[in-house]
């Protein structure tokens, strides 16, 4: 089932079981279940499927792939055939180099390279490990990942499996993926295996609470992991952080993602505060709403999905260059606010009817003007949400480009397939965008349902977009005859005459309800656009095809 928006259709909210009360919290379960079915309507039963296997797609896709791989193929076909006189030369290398090998391996094939020969014997035990519990599953057994249920010999062979190699083995791990064990059934071990970690220093850490339940407690030894620098959590209840000591820190922490953590915004803060070179902060489907504070010297990308959102605040961000909500769903509008973040590059995807925007101590309204203290210079990429079939979306619109004057790169999505009376006159009306006439040189339109509302904010970017290089339309699948449609774009004064006019199909099926996202490229410092992921630089959809703007299509 394609997944909706949740701004537009509840349907899409994630789903979860009956919640069971936990001794010990600081808040009582009734309170948390409470806000979560009310959030997120939970308890409804045809959302059990379709919402939490949607969760769980982004939440497994956004684990950063391990060191090692059981699938790794050999360098060629001679380097597998044993030497014709019998001399085992890779055994006479010196020990630095077989570590090297090792360290390369899979838990379970690092163990057995010790029956090779004595020279191989316990160089196992001396190398940093990779423990990857899926590894160790048959390929038909990972299906099971998007299945709820309790304990199945699958997960119990993952647990004595991981059990095994954190025991055995002396440390330290490069990394431990832990997502395939129904923890609930083996609290005892999950509490272990934190010790074990803490103990041994490991340095990426994923551990994920195989579902169901969602509010499985996650043991407290997680605060011990002091040693992580990337560190994935899945489908735990985050332990109260009011009690712990106050020298708890996480100091060499770069990566934290949260997926469906049922937690306070004052816990989210502490991590945050008690993350010192914290670079990256991802949150995925949090159940209840969030109220994010950001006063961090070190962070550089923030993405929330799938959540609630009541406000987020920069506070005080100076590294802090990516801003991204996806897929937000709020109570109410919610507010945006930005105070010092001179490094803010890149934000969306932004709905302008649902979250307001700040900027300093102004609340941006339609009233609003432009000064120095109203607008955001640093914002070079930008992406809106918008139904141009709703006007309060679409009125919103020229007034939060009016607050990113240097914008070079706009994305735009449309949202919905109705249509609206508003005119070229109406953007005509809003008044100069700042932006529009003198930055923008990239223009991507994506799902173009071809609707006049639509074509009417085209004709207006191609009229007034002096140093437009580049406008991208990407083709709802549902619009017929693409040529007719976009004609009047030719007839248009177009600003930039150099300007190629691209246009192609959409690879998204057009009830999908919202824009492409990947978590994890759009927290890649590498990744120029994560907006543009299907218009990558140079490498356009296959079904793309260029037009001169002065052309007839």
């Amino acid at each position: 089932m394609a997944p909706q928006n949740p701004r537009r259709s509840a349907g899409s909210r994630p789903a979860t079981t009956e919640l069971q009360p936990i001794d010990g919290m600081d808040v009582s379960m009734s309170e948390m279940e409470a806000d979560l079915r009310q959030s997120t309507g939970l308890d409804h039963p045809d959302l059990m499927g379709a919402g939490m296997a949607m969760f769980l797609v982004y939440m497994y896709a956004s684990i950063p792939n391990p060191p090692v791989s059981p699938a790794a193929p050999l360098a060629s076909a001679v380097a597998a055939r044993p030497p014709a006189d019998g001399v085992d030369r890779i055994s006479r290398l010196p020990d630095q180099i077989l570590r090297n090998v090792v360290s390369r391996l899979p838990a379970k094939d690092a163990a057995r390279t010790g029956a090779l020969a004595a020279r191989w014997r316990g160089l196992w035990l001396s190398v940093p490990l990779s423990v990857v519990d899926e590894q160790i599953l048959p390929r038909h057994a990972l299906t099971e990942r998007m299945a709820p249920g309790g304990d199945t010999i699958w997960s119990r062979l993952a647990v004595a499996a991981a059990s095994s190699a954190l025991e055995a083995h002396p440390g330290p791990f490069r990394c431990a993926h832990l997502t395939r064990g129904h923890m609930a059934s083996h609290e005892a071990e999950a509490k272990c295996w934190l010790q074990l970690l803490a103990a041994k220093g490991v340095q990426e850490l994923v551990f994920i609470n195989h579902p169901y339940p969602i509010n499985s407690p996650l043991p407290a030894e997680i605060f011990s992991c002091v040693s992580v620098t990337k560190l994935h959590l899945g489908l735990w209840m985050l332990p109260s952080t009011a009690a712990l000591p106050r020298s708890t820190r996480f100091p060499h922490l770069r990566e934290l993602v949260l997926g469906f953590i049922l937690m306070r915004d004052r816990d989210l803060a502490f991590l945050i505060e008690r993350s010192p070179v914290l670079e990256s902060l991802t949150m995925i489907a949090r159940p209840t709403m969030l109220s994010l504070r950001l006063v961090s010297r070190s962070l550089r990308c923030v993405q929330v999905g799938m959540c609630g959102v009541d406000n987020i605040t920069v506070v005080d961000a100076p590294c802090l260059e990516r801003l991204f909500l996806w897929m937000s769903v709020p109570e109410k509008r919610s507010r945006i606010k930005i105070g010092h973040a001179p490094k803010l590059r890149m934000l969306g995807y932004w709905q302008p009817a649902d979250h307001e925007l700040e900027v300093g101590s102004t609340v941006i309204k339609e009233s609003t003007k432009v000064s120095l203290s109203t607008v955001v210079p640093s914002v070079q990429i930008l992406a809106l949400e918008v139904q141009f079939d709703v006007r309060n979306d679409v009125k919103m619109v020229p007034t939060f480009l009016k607050r990113f004057p240097n914008v070079e790169t706009l994305h735009i999505y449309s949202q919905g397939a109705g249509e609206s009376k508003l005119d070229l006159k109406f953007w005509l009306d809003a008044g100069p965008i700042e932006c529009v006439q003198s930055h923008v040189k990239k223009f991507v339109f994506q799902e173009f349902r071809g609707k006049r509302s639509e074509l009417v904010f085209l004709k207006f970017i191609a009229e007034r977009a002096q140093f437009l290089q580049k406008m991208i339309v990407m083709v709802s699948s549902s619009v017929h005859d693409v040529n007719a449609k976009l004609k009047p774009l030719t007839s248009a004064k177009w600003a930039s005459e150099g300007c190629k006019l691209i246009v192609f199909k959409s690879s998204v099926p057009s009830n999908r309800g919202a824009p492409l996202w990947v978590f994890s490229m759009a927290s890649d410092s590498s990744c120029r656009d994560p907006f543009g992921l299907e218009t990558a630089d140079g490498e356009l959809n296959r079904d793309a095809y260029v037009l001169d703007h002065s052309s007839t299509l």
